[in-house]
């Protein structure tokens, strides 16, 4: 269960996923320097609209695609507090596929596996990419980029999973019907 899980803060301190029971939790790896950066946009404005609501946003900064979250856990959160006024909770940087990668994201891709990509400019792109990387790529739940997100009902269950490609929209019509 979800709530079964910890994570490290930016700042170093265990933040249990315990006490989020009773919200809507979404879980999201974030890259500073990618061409889906201008999400960390709408995902504060749902922080705003629905964080009084029960909504609580994990920002997860992953630098294993492309190495496009450079720098350290201060420069990162800097970087999202300048750029997009970010307010929601950031968390260590950590790898979420691999042998190194955090147990909740072991946990979020054996509920949710990859589902294909939405209609967006970079569909053809990153599809061309993990085929020629992996010609199975397709059939694995590993996090295919940055900007992936899971969304955690209120019970802790893992309902949706959107792909970097999800438009935003789809992603605040899920978490209103949960709240």
């Amino acid at each position: 269960m979800i709530y079964d899980y910890t994570v490290t803060t930016g700042k170093g301190e265990q933040l249990n996923l315990a006490d989020f029971k009773g919200k809507v939790i979404m879980v999201v790896n974030t890259a500073t320097g990618c061409g889906f950066t201008p999400q960390y946009a709408p995902i504060e404005q749902m922080y705003k609209d629905y964080h009084d609501k029960g909504l609580e946003i994990l920002d997860i900064p992953c630098n294993q695609f492309g190495g496009q979250a450079p720098g350290t856990d201060e420069e990162i959160h800097e970087f999202c507090t300048i750029h997009f006024n970010t307010t929601f909770p950031q968390m260590k940087k950590a790898d979420v596929n691999g042998e190194n990668e955090l147990p909740l994201y072991t946990y979020l891709k054996s509920q949710k596996g990859f589902e294909g990509f939405d209609d967006h400019q970079y569909k053809d792109l990153l599809e061309k990419m993990f085929a020629q990387a992996d010609p199975e790529w397709d059939k694995k739940p590993d996090i295919k980029w940055n900007f992936t997100k899971f969304i955690i009902d209120r019970e802790g269950n893992v309902v949706a999973r959107f792909e970097p490609t999800a438009d935003m929209a789809k992603v605040e019509a899920c978490v209103t019907a949960l709240l």
